[in-house]
């Protein structure tokens, strides 16, 4: 191994005892000190070499023998820098900011995001005052919506703010009166009007990336209501507009727990893909909206808190983003 500053030049001689051929299956099978997805996302940038070539393909296969380079680049800053990116801002003061998510947004640095984040964002529009608060990498972020979800999020601006709203959303309603709410596009329509989803939820046992309902996992509930739905082709239903609110909040917990009950997010490429098929059942106008989606179809369009100085009861509501208002209005024109 040659290293330049902190970057690092790796070898790997394939054996042809990793259990795969697969490119990232050998490099993950021998160097298990660079995660799974840290390493497809040097295979995609080209910091993986063969024979003198990068290859972009982590499904490339490899063979026995065949000495692979990897170019791992120097560590990114670890504090993250201002960026000039547009936001909608739905409240400010000198202690919160409520911000209306695009999708497409990540919320903080992370292996892969370094940049292009509402973290930067958000110093760059709130300068020093975020500094500090929340750890270097998370400045003032008490929660956070998944990339493609879009919607309200609170942002602390100072250690009080921080403080308030992280016990309000450790409590999450159950002795105070803050409450997040999220409409979800879900195929297929429950059998009773509301109900409740209380399943632990824990990192998948196979797949890193993933959350799944396991015994032994964090508490996880979710209260669901049906707002509306809808029938396909054949006038029969094919999906519901849901209104759910979280009384904890585990990383993708509306997605797992619909996907747990049946009736996963519409355009869910994680927790939904059995259900692409369904598709087919919906009018051509709801399929080309479906199609022309790209994410899961979940919107944060209620926030209510209590306001960390005043103890003012605060609530904002954010209407459905265009790509799901196009979605909504195609599935109720189907027939």
């Amino acid at each position: 191994m040659e290293s330049s500053g902190s970057a690092q030049r790796l070898e790997v001689v394939v054996a042809g005892d990793e259990g795969s051929a697969r490119l990232d299956r050998v490099l993950a099978a021998r160097r298990p000190e660079l995660s799974r997805s840290r390493l497809k996302a040097l295979i995609l940038a080209g910091a993986v070499h063969l024979k003198a070539s990068a290859v972009r393909d982590p499904a490339y296969h490899v063979n026995p023998g065949d000495t692979i380079i990897i170019d791992v680049p120097e560590a990114a800053p670890a504090e993250p820098k201002g960026e000039e990116i547009a936001l909608d801002i739905v409240f400010e003061d000198d202690d919160i900011i409520v911000i209306n998510k695009p999708k497409g947004l990540v919320v903080h640095p992370a292996a892969g995001h370094e940049t292009g984040t509402l973290v930067n964002a958000l110093i760059a529009h709130c300068g020093a005052s975020l500094s500090g608060i929340g750890g270097v990498r998370r400045p003032g972020i008490v929660h956070r919506l998944d990339k493609d979800t879009t919607g309200l999020m609170v942002v602390a601006k100072n250690d009080l703010a921080h403080a308030s709203l992280s016990a309000q959303f450790a409590d999450h309603g159950r002795t105070g009166e803050m409450r997040r709410g999220y409409k979800a596009f879900a195929w297929g329509v429950p059998n009773r009007h509301r109900g409740t989803v209380d399943a632990p939820i824990d990192r998948h046992p196979h797949a890193r990336e993933k959350m799944a309902v396991r015994q032994g996992g964090r508490e996880a509930v979710t209260h669901w209501e049906i707002l509306d739905s809808f029938a396909g082709r054949d006038g029969k239903p094919v999906a519901a507009l849901l209104a759910c609110e979280l009384e904890t909040g585990r990383t993708h917990q509306i997605r797992v727990h619909l996907a747990h009950i049946g009736h996963p997010l519409m355009g869910d490429a994680v927790y939904g893909p059995h259900f692409k098929t369904k598709a087919n059942q919906l009018g051509l106008e709801a399929q080309a909206a479906l199609a022309a989606l790209g994410r899961q179809a979940l919107h944060a369009y209620l926030l209510v808190l209590q306001h960390p100085r005043t103890g003012e009861l605060l609530h904002w509501e954010a209407a459905l983003p265009e790509d799901l208002l196009l979605l909504e209005r195609a599935l109720k024109a189907a027939l």
